[in-house]
This record gives C-alpha cells, sequence and structure tokens, in this order.
C-alpha cells in the first residue's frame, strides 16, 4: 500500500474512534469531578453485590466501580479478593477447601455463598454476582461502568474474556464506549492488553507512575489513577498534559476517599474523579 494511502487509512480510522470516545473529559456536569461508587456504595452496602449497585442508584451515582477475578470453571465473577473467605461464608460452606481462592472454586460453588451476612442481617443471602449479571444490574439503572481487571497475572486471558462477555451483554456498543464504561488495572500489560484487542475501549492504568514514564502509559491509557495519598496539584497537572491514546488529556480518577475534607483537597487538585465508598458525602463535598 502507498505511503498516501496507508495515512488516508489511519487518519479514518482515527476519525472512526474520535467518534466513539467522549469529545471531552469525564467531569461531572457542574464542571468538578465525577464521583464514583467504590465496589458499589460498598459504605452502605456489602461490596461489589447487586446490592451494593442498587444503593448507588438509590443514592443518584451514576458511576460505579468493580473487580473482575475468573472461577476454577472460567466464569467472571465480581469479588475484590483473590480468596472468598473475608467477603462469604466460605469457610463454613467449604471447610476442607483452604485457602479458599476464586480460582479453585466453580461459578456453581461460589454462586452457594453467602456473600451479605458478614455486612449486616439485612444483607444475608446476597450472592457473589457474575460479570453478566453485575453489568446487567448497571445497566438497568442506566449506570457507567469502571471495571477493574483484578490479578490478571492469576488469570492469563482475562482481558479478552472480559471484552467478550461486555461485547455479548452489549456494552461495547456505540453508546457505551462514547462515554459509560472504563477498564482499568493495576497491571500496565493488561491494559496495554485490553487497548490492542479494543483501541475504542477507554482504559486506564492503577498507580502513580513517574512523571517521567507518562509518555509510554500516554499511549495506551486514557487515564492515570492513583490513591489520593499519592497526588498533588503539580503531579494532576502533569499528568493532564499528556495526550492519550484517542487524542483527549489523560485524565485522572483517585481513590479511595471517604470524608469531605479529604474530597475537596483532591477536588482542588483538578481531578478528573473521585473513587468513594461514600458517594453521598463525596458529591455533597464537591458539589454542594
Amino acid at each position: 500500500m502507498h505511503a498516501r494511502a496507508v495515512a488516508a487509512s489511519t487518519t479514518a480510522l482515527l476519525g472512526t474512534i474520535t467518534l466513539l470516545f467522549p469529545a471531552s473529559p469525564a467531569r461531572a456536569a457542574g464542571g468538578g469531578p465525577v464521583v464514583i461508587a467504590h465496589r458499589g456504595a460498598s459504605a452502605y452496602a456489602p461490596e461489589n453485590t447487586l446490592a451494593a449497585v442498587d444503593k448507588a442508584a438509590e443514592l443518584g451515582i451514576r458511576w460505579v466501580e468493580n473487580d473482575v477475578q475468573r472461577t476454577k470453571d472460567g466464569e467472571l465473577v465480581v469479588l475484590h479478593d483473590d480468596n472468598l473467605r473475608r467477603t462469604t461464608d466460605v469457610e463454613e460452606v467449604f471447610p476442607d477447601r483452604a485457602p479458599w481462592k476464586v480460582k479453585d472454586f466453580t461459578a456453581t460453588e461460589i454462586a452457594r455463598l453467602d456473600a451479605g451476612s458478614w455486612f449486616g442481617p439485612a444483607y444475608a443471602g446476597a450472592r457473589v454476582p457474575t460479570l453478566e449479571q453485575f453489568v446487567n444490574r448497571v445497566e438497568r439503572h442506566h449506570q457507567k461502568l469502571l471495571l477493574e481487571i483484578k490479578n490478571p497475572e492469576l488469570y492469563p486471558g482475562i482481558e479478552r474474556q472480559t471484552l467478550k462477555v461486555l461485547s455479548n451483554e452489549g456494552w461495547l456498543d456505540r453508546s457505551h464506549l462514547a462515554g459509560r464504561l472504563i477498564v482499568q488495572s493495576f497491571s500496565a500489560d493488561s491494559v496495554r492488553t485490553v487497548h490492542e484487542l479494543k483501541p475504542a475501549v477507554k482504559t486506564g492504568f492503577l498507580g502513580t507512575p513517574p512523571v517521567s514514564d507518562l509518555p509510554g502509559y500516554a499511549g495506551f491509557a486514557d487515564q492515570i489513577n492513583p490513591s489520593y495519598g499519592s497526588i498533588s496539584t503539580a503531579y494532576v497537572a502533569s499528568v493532564q498534559a499528556f495526550t492519550g491514546p484517542h487524542g483527549r488529556p489523560l485524565e485522572v480518577f483517585t481513590w479511595t476517599v471517604d470524608d469531605a475534607a479529604t474530597a475537596q483537597r483532591v477536588a482542588g487538585y483538578g481531578v478528573d474523579g473521585i473513587i468513594t465508598n461514600k458517594p453521598d458525602v463525596v458529591r455533597e463535598a464537591v458539589e454542594g
């Protein structure tokens, strides 16, 4: 193919991706940072359950964050830890299966577990949702999803599988890609893989890389998402000075902020989003 034809094809492809992508950074309508419910509204309902999604919706929170891992038989489930002990009754149901790793249990076995009683009796019987169940509940509430691929080193190929589930459930169409989905991970390799497999998907890297390393991240990540204690006004401005793979300034979603004073402080840094277990508290602090 001649160089002129290659350039024309590349321009057309970039134009298509740009049409799919939001025209402006992910900020609230009033110009402040968006508020993201961490594992759902997890201060008020058991984390990463459908009840936590429902609670976020009840509070009027548009963005929900979750964590994805894989079972022994290849099902994607929504759970933060790589074992089941902290947030289910797995030790009672399967006492001889220590250390109770997610990857050592089938989806059917995990579906038997109570993922709500640890949080409070009102949530007894809540289950660990599959990724399909979780995204369908988010869709029911017309919410947006910040999906974290958790421990990808334990689950080879989980990036492709996650994208397949999202596609099957209708989350890779134009309307979702234009502002309702972000895929993130602490693994730069995992984020890069998602970008390479599906370039139109918005991606985020979890961490606080040195400013000198940001040009490399800007090739495959649209966001740099650090812990709130590791950032400053200067760092946020440095991140946002770089242009990401979709031709927009890199964004910063910071975590995990649960009090008004900290929320106001990081909002003052200029962050684009705040991830929180108490989204109502943070929303009031940055919008009220």
